[in-house]
């Protein structure tokens, strides 16, 4: 099968739509993002050395690593949709959409249908590249300044739990979408799944 088709091939048919836009889709996901974090970011805290924490804090040297933590998320937030248009243009070499609404950041190939192995790899691209240098790095920061390591394991979190579009996005396509003849047209906000009838 090919990585991916200018147009839906004949007898293909919608089965299933994920759309981060609508009400009641984003409310879940919203919810069960803010979940993820709130756990990941607990177990952080249990690790941390909140007395060295305040010891700086009342130092008044948190000025450095505020902006660098504002830095870190809002980078994170660009690195991560621009490691989803690396993986689709790498697989497509297709044109790719960028966006920002008020609940989701996103990027797509809107004007192509993806194979299932295409969109797979496109969804877990960020969800592994920044968990592998997350997890390390916040361990480590742990290790060196309280400070950076609650702050570092802020954005660790808000990584797991900002992938669960992504999450779910896989979850539906290892379990209840394994046909390989499956095609997914991915504008960002919305994947619509296909299959023949």
């Amino acid at each position: 099968m090919e990585n991916y088709y200018k147009t839906l091939p004949e007898n293909y048919v919608e089965v299933y739509c994920i759309d981060a836009k609508d009400k009641k889709t984003s409310t879940l996901l919203t919810v069960g993002s803010l979940a993820i974090s709130a756990v990941v970011f607990a177990v952080v805290c249990l690790f941390a050395d909140f007395r060295a924490f305040m010891d700086t804090i009342k130092s008044g040297s948190v000025l450095i690593p505020y902006f660098v933590f504002l830095a870190g998320m809002f980078g994170y937030i660009i690195l991560h949709e621009l490691v989803h248009g690396i993986a689709y243009k790498s697989l497509t070499h297709q044109k790719l959409t960028f966006g920002l609404t008020l609940t989701v950041a996103f990027c797509g190939v809107p004007d192509i249908y993806t194979s299932r192995k295409t969109a797979l790899i496109a969804l877990a691209a960020p969800f592994t590249v920044f968990s592998v240098i997350l997890l390390p790095l916040t361990i480590w920061m742990n290790a060196v300044s309280p400070v950076y390591y609650l702050l570092v394991g802020f954005i660790l979190a808000m990584h797991l739990g900002g992938c669960i579009g992504d999450l779910y996005g896989m979850y539906m396509l290892l379990t209840r979408f394994k046909d390989e003849k499956l095609l997914v047209n991915d504008t960002g906000p919305k994947q619509t799944f296909y299959m023949p009838q």
